[in-house]
């Protein structure tokens, strides 16, 4: 069936009068920038626009070099749709087209992930036209700048966690003009995976963030690897200090794989060698972060889970190790690394994580995704709660991950789980009746 044709729609809001797109009983305004910033600086906040706010012909994304991982597992990311921009304080937002006047959405607002170094917080992917059309709610897209640019850093003239900090002026501009919108200010849910979700349970205890939202989702977070990165940051801060006045970013993303901290010098953590840094603004000191999550966890209801086969995602889909581990006593080993290697980075800090928070009186919850497809050869991978949450099966049709999986499993799973989260959005509580679906593990944590 034909699609109906593309129509404008102008938002008259106190930031300005901003041109989006209306189909298909959705509207959705692209690329929205709500802040600019100088190289290795701070975001400074835009201003009221007197001018019409257009969208841009390109999706802006922060530098990054493309992961042939993600390309083979996910899929091809269309470089002729994107811009590389460093100052890449965008946001979108996608919402129903007919609303009551009188009445103010629910928000979710999208962190992406990508190990702090590589996404956008526009990407097929992560489309949420579904999930608005079908629950009707509000997605808020965020996207923030990233890697050398964005979480790397430990001196004057290169500060960290300026990821963190755009993502900050992000929640203003949401709290403040998000009503203008149909959204409803004070019932605001951060929803993130991976890194993504990593960037989340840390705003929960960055300072400004007062009353900039109310709940969190957090899925798949790589909580374990975030102790003791300090030595492993300072070196890599230093390898790559050369590169910090080149003006061709394109050679900087093609130059900083070289720097890359060992794997073997510093362990699992090295696996993720961009990430938030302990001691810095808007962070306190590492040993006063699990008091930090207690205090704040009286504010925010909380929704923590991970897939059951995470590691499956990187050591199952490489050829090498299969050659080796692919079959019989070695796919035992296999099979047991990813679930050691899984509990080890996500499953038991994502428990503790839930436990800390359920002292503060809200409602907490933790999930596990499992994989009951035969069709799977995988099992329940890092990633595979996107296609589900976001749906939009056209953008997931060339994904290795979900080869030989009917798509009509994953939408009815997806569609149960979405109403999951979508009540967990509108009210911070999951009734024991609401329907389940088959692949979910879920338990309130008291």
């Amino acid at each position: 069936m034909k699609s109906q044709q593309k129509e404008l729609y102008i938002f008259e809001t106190r930031f300005g009068r901003i041109t989006a797109l209306k189909e298909e009983g959705i509207i959705n305004a692209k690329s929205i920038r709500y802040a600019c910033s100088e190289r290795f600086q701070k975001p400074v906040p835009l201003q009221p626009s007197v001018s019409d706010i257009i969208f841009p012909d390109k999706t802006p994304v922060c530098p990054q070099a493309l992961s042939p991982l993600v390309e083979k597992m996910i899929g091809i990311t269309h470089i002729e749709n994107f811009e590389a921009d460093e100052s890449t304080q965008y946001l979108s937002i996608t919402r129903p087209e007919n609303i009551r006047d009188d009445r103010k959405l629910p928000v979710v607002v999208w962190i992406h992930g990508g190990s702090h170094e590589i996404g956008c917080g526009d990407l097929p992917t992560a489309d949420p036209a579904e999930w608005v059309k079908e629950q009707n709610i509000i997605v808020v897209t965020v996207s923030y700048r990233l890697g050398l640019f964005g979480f790397l850093g430990g001196d004057e003239e290169r500060p960290p966690n300026l990821g963190l900090f755009d993502m900050i002026e992000a929640l203003k501009w949401i709290k403040t003009y998000i009503s203008d919108f149909g959204g409803d200010p004070d019932n605001i849910t951060l929803f993130g995976q991976s890194s993504g979700g990593d960037a989340i349970a840390h705003l929960m205890i960055s300072e400004g963030i007062e009353n900039l939202f109310q709940r969190v989702i957090i899925q798949s977070a790589p909580l374990g690897l975030r102790h003791k990165r300090q030595k492993m940051s300072a070196e890599f801060l230093r390898k790559t200090d050369g590169l910090k006045n080149e003006t061709d970013v394109l050679k900087m993303m093609d130059e900083y794989g070289k720097f890359v901290p060992s794997v073997m010098k510093y362990g699992l953590k090295a696996a993720m060698p961009f990430g938030i840094q302990y001691g810095y603004p808007p962070l306190c000191k590492e040993e006063e972060s699990l008091e930090k999550w207690r205090e704040s966890a009286k504010k925010y209801d909380v929704l923590i889970g991970l897939n059951n086969d995470e590691t499956a995602f990187y050591l199952k889909t490489s050829e090498a190790l299969n050659r080796y581990f692919g079959k019989g006593i070695g796919l035992r080993i296999m099979d047991k690394t990813v679930e050691k290697t899984t509990e080890f980075i996500y499953g038991k800090p994502a428990e503790k994580f839930a436990e800390n928070c359920a002292h503060g009186g809200r409602n907490v919850y933790l999930f596990r995704i499992h994989s009951q497809s035969k069709y799977n050869r995988i099992g329940a991978p890092h990633c595979i709660d996107l296609p589900l949450i976001f749906g939009n099966k056209p953008a997931w049709e060339s994904s290795e991950m979900l080869r030989g999986v009917p798509w009509e499993y994953i939408h009815e799973n997806g569609k149960k789980l979405r109403a999951l989260w979508t009540e967990f959005a509108r009210t911070g509580n999951i009734s024991d009746h609401s329907e389940r679906p088959e692949i979910l593990d879920l338990r309130k944590v008291n």
